[in-house]
């Protein structure tokens, strides 16, 4: 059932909050890009979680009014988000970006016009991405699947409690009321926190989907995802808290919860797999492939598609 959200902040103001750890190579462009977004901007948080390298003093020195440097050392990624968001109770909006990414030009304008066009309040608007090399080049070719493929949109939970296909919170614009009625990001979880955090919304309301290409997410070796091969225990305590969350499955007697879990489980293998994959290793993701057939043969059909996705460089 959705929620009311007649309480939304009118404003149309947008906070950017940036959780980094180490974050140097990448972070001004990351910080430029927000910057860039015009005068729905409130302002750029940017939340220091113990770096030991120069991150901070690269964040000072763009000299920008609007960044808010925070120090949250040591507390993890969710923590981190959490912190930024509370900093910025002027903003109506939210927008989690990760510190090796950055937004494309006007991906919060066209995001917030989504947003306040009419009709019942969405809790969240969510649109695409192209992958990135760490030189900023433009790698894959995701714009052939924008151009066929619609993904969900509206009332979406139960489309998401069967896997994260949101994929990035940089690609989500969060309303504060949403965001604070839905508790914020899990701080026990450093894996998938976002997709239970994305179920707990849609629990709340419509989310809405549009194709526009918004993000540019950077593929490099020392990314958290990208960093070495992911296993399916890594996401298995995401996996436990989302289906152990009461406030993330209202109404669950009407939905088909072992099926779902099951096509979540289904659909973490395959990431793990295509992520292997994109990574180098390539008999390392077959491996995986071929245990997420196994694991529910049904979905042969899914994992052909995300794994010869991967190996098509969508």
């Amino acid at each position: 059932m959705a929620a009311d959200l007649s309480s939304s902040p009118a404003s149309p103001l947008v906070a950017v909050v940036i959780a980094v750890r180490n974050g140097a190579a990448f972070i001004e462009e990351a910080v430029r890009s927000a910057l860039g977004q015009g005068v729905c901007l409130a302002s750029v948080v940017v939340v220091d979680d113990g770096s030991t390298d120069d991150t901070r003093e690269r964040v000072a020195a763009l000299g920008d009014p609007r960044i808010q440097l925070l120090s949250n050392p040591g507390h993890g990624v969710s923590s981190a988000r959490n912190a930024g968001a509370a900093l910025v109770p002027e903003a109506g909006w939210l927008l989690f970006l990760d510190a090796d990414d950055r937004l494309a030009p006007g991906a919060l304008d066209h995001l917030l016009r989504l947003a306040v066009q009419g009709g019942e309040p969405p809790v969240a608007i969510y649109g695409d991405y192209e992958r990135i090399a760490a030189d900023g080049r433009v790698i894959g070719r995701r714009h052939l699947l924008r151009r066929r493929r619609a993904k969900p949109s509206g009332l979406i939970l139960e489309r998401l409690l069967s896997g994260n296909f949101l994929i990035n919170g940089g690609v989500v614009l969060v309303s504060r009321s949403g965001f604070a009625a839905s508790s914020g990001f899990d701080p026990a979880l450093s894996l998938c926190e976002d997709w239970h955090l994305w179920c707990r919304l849609a629990a709340l309301g419509p989310i809405l989907y549009t194709p526009r290409h918004v993000l540019d997410y950077r593929v490099h070796g020392a990314s958290v995802m990208m960093g070495g091969h992911r296993r399916f225990a890594d996401f298995r305590p995401a996996l436990e808290r989302v289906y152990a969350d009461a406030a993330a499955r209202p109404g669950a007697g009407d939905m088909p919860l072992a099926r779902l879990r099951r096509e979540a489980e289904v659909a973490l293998m395959t990431y793990c797999a295509a992520q292997a994959f994109r990574n180098g290793g390539r008999w390392t993701g077959v491996r995986l492939a071929l245990g997420a057939l196994k694991h529910h043969p049904r979905r042969a059909p899914y994992v052909a598609a995300r794994f010869g996705g991967a190996m098509a460089g969508l």
